[in-house]
């Protein structure tokens, strides 16, 4: 039994094919019988015409800076990383596993330290290892494993939302919680990323799919308002449906203003989303490309190791 997201692979693997959706069998038969276009229909439950939805604005050339990364350095992990984030920019990540990506979105989020250099959120530096100076600033951060470090699984769909911006739906000087308010802005995030309506507020966020998981993270985040939002591996794990969704929550959020880091193992995600690509190999960035030069060869090729491509 091989299950996966992977559509291609199902079909080049398999003799026969279950597609399931919201936990029912929606079709079976020989794989010969489907196809990629098929499959996608079957399981978002529409016809998709495209899975990269189009963009209603880029991003202003001209516009503010909203993180700045100075020469920014730590032994063994990242060297001498500089670049700029404007608003209204999609800026990804590029780089085989053990690059240093991930590792970089966690010292710009202040959860790992570095040695040298300098990060700047809307022209003023950042402490070091100051995570909750970062989230007051207007920083996002989608981290890679939303089960092991985005959500509580025990707790509730509620609770997962209400985590970063408890502290702003409370009153008097007693800090006693306003229910009301809280509970009009968490129906108010749930339309917006889309959350599956039959989905109830006290049901444990474990009992989700993966991608309502995913949009439970998004939601928890864009609740605070932030100015720039860190993804790494947005859409690791969901299924294509939900992917689309996502696509479109960050391209509604890029056209608002946020600047948005994109940290990706695919390539074919990081061209359909990014205005601009930075490749990392070994702790540095290797290449840069705009979306005028997006092509999976220049991508590779500088992500690789030096001794691979000679």
């Amino acid at each position: 039994i091989y299950i996966s997201h992977a559509l291609g692979d199902v079909l080049r693997l398999c003799d026969e094919v279950v597609v399931l959706r919201d936990g029912e069998v929606v079709a079976k038969g020989a794989a010969n019988d489907f196809d990629l276009n098929r499959l996608v229909t079957l399981m978002v439950g529409r016809e998709l015409k495209q899975l990269f939805p189009k963009r209603r604005n880029g991003p202003d050339e001209n516009g503010q800076p909203v993180l700045e990364l100075c020469h920014v350095t730590q032994p063994h992990v990242v060297r001498d990383i500089s670049f700029t984030l404007r608003r209204g920019e999609v800026l990804g990540i590029s780089g085989l596993m053990g690059a240093g990506r991930s590792e970089l979105a966690r010292i710009i989020f202040g959860l790992d330290p570095f040695s040298s250099g300098e990060i700047l959120l809307d022209g003023k530096p950042l402490e070091r290892n100051r995570t909750r100076q970062r989230i007051q600033g207007g920083m996002a951060f989608l981290t890679e494993s939303r089960r092991d470090d985005g959500l509580c699984l025990e707790a509730s769909v509620a609770e997962n939302l209400a985590l970063v911006t408890l502290p702003n739906h409370t009153r008097s000087p007693l800090c006693l919680i306003d229910f009301g308010c809280l509970r009009k802005a968490i129906a108010q995030m749930r339309d917006a990323v889309r959350l599956q309506s039959r989905l109830s507020n006290e049901q444990p966020a474990r009992t989700l799919s993966g991608g309502n998981q995913q949009k439970l993270v998004f939601a928890k985040w864009l609740l605070a308002f932030p100015r720039l939002l860190i993804l790494d591996e947005p859409t690791r794990g969901i299924d294509i449906g939900a992917r689309s969704e996502i696509y479109q929550l960050i391209f509604d959020r890029a056209g608002g203003g946020l600047g948005v880091l994109i940290i990706s193992s695919e390539i074919e995600e990081l061209i359909g989303l990014c205005d601009r690509i930075l490749v990392l190999n070994r702790g540095l960035i290797t290449a840069e490309l705009p979306r005028e030069r997006f092509d999976r060869e220049p991508i590779l090729h500088a992500a690789l190791p030096d001794e691979v491509r000679a």
